[in-house]
């Protein structure tokens, strides 16, 4: 095939990619959209663009509320899942068998089932155990579907760490805490940012859990998104989604700035 054939399947390719990304990209577009506009229902500004969806959002007592609970379960949750997770990775790592492997799979089950029937059986087991809308049971039940997300990207960066670093830091006399600490690590710092990115997303955008698990004491912002929708129609929910994705795409492109700096 000639040079120019070549040409004509590349930029065919570049198009049909940013078709598809532009297909994605426009209910978003749309969301920004319609989180300002001037009606008091769902819709596109007509006489012009209004922010009073926004204030509302943060002068009212239950959303701050909501986005208060949401952020201290993200961050308890996804503090314990990137400690557990990149323990898990690393253990998996050094053994490197049969049995890290069964463990490796094991700690994708969480998100492998869906969410509905892990969220029934949490919710029986928590049933027994007093869990019920608590802070605690709603931390542990996010700990453990968010620790696939971690064991994934840290053992995807262990891939590509040389095990002989960790040896020459075991024969010149360091210890296996100052060897995890001062070499494994910090080589692996990528992915345990990575992990700990999509762990909490994952925890700050839950619904299903919360509605099984949650009750009157804790009120995630999904959850009061879900129960606006089923309620009412109301334009402080476009806003509500419009800075759940604003802080969405800002921790991705950390992510992404801090894999470029690695590379």
């Amino acid at each position: 095939m000639s040079t120019n054939g070549f040409g004509n399947i590349s930029i065919m390719t570049r198009s049909m990619a940013w078709l598809i990304v532009c297909f994605l990209v426009l209910p978003i577009t749309i969301v920004f959209a319609v989180s300002v506009t001037d009606k008091h229902y769902l819709s596109l500004p007509e006489q012009g663009i209004s922010f009073q969806y926004y204030e509302k959002l943060f002068t009212s007592g239950p959303w701050m509320t909501s986005i208060l609970q949401s952020f201290v379960i993200a961050c308890a949750s996804t503090v314990a899942a990137v400690l557990l997770g990149t323990l898990c990775a690393i253990g998996c790592w050094r053994l490197g068998n049969r049995a890290s492997d069964f463990v490796r799979m094991l700690m994708l089950v969480p998100i492998m089932v869906p969410t509905i029937v892990y969220a029934l059986g949490i919710y029986q087991f928590w049933i027994d155990l007093r869990l019920l809308d608590s802070y605690t049971g709603l931390i542990i039940a996010h700990i453990v579907t968010g620790l696939p997300y971690v064991v994934i990207t840290v053992s995807t960066a262990l891939a590509g760490f040389d095990p002989r670093l960790e040896q020459a830091s075991l024969s010149l006399g360091a210890s296996i805490g100052q060897t995890l600490r001062l070499v494994i690590i910090p080589n692996i710092k990528p992915g345990v940012i990575s992990g700990a990115i999509f762990a909490f997303i994952h925890s700050w955008d839950e619904l299903v859990l919360a509605l099984f698990i949650a009750g009157r004491a804790v009120f995630t912002l999904p959850r009061r998104m879900w129960d606006g929708i089923n309620e009412s129609l109301d334009p402080t929910m476009a806003a509500v989604a419009a800075v759940l994705i604003a802080i969405t795409v800002s921790l991705l492109c950390t992510d992404a700035y801090t894999r470029s700096r690695r590379a």
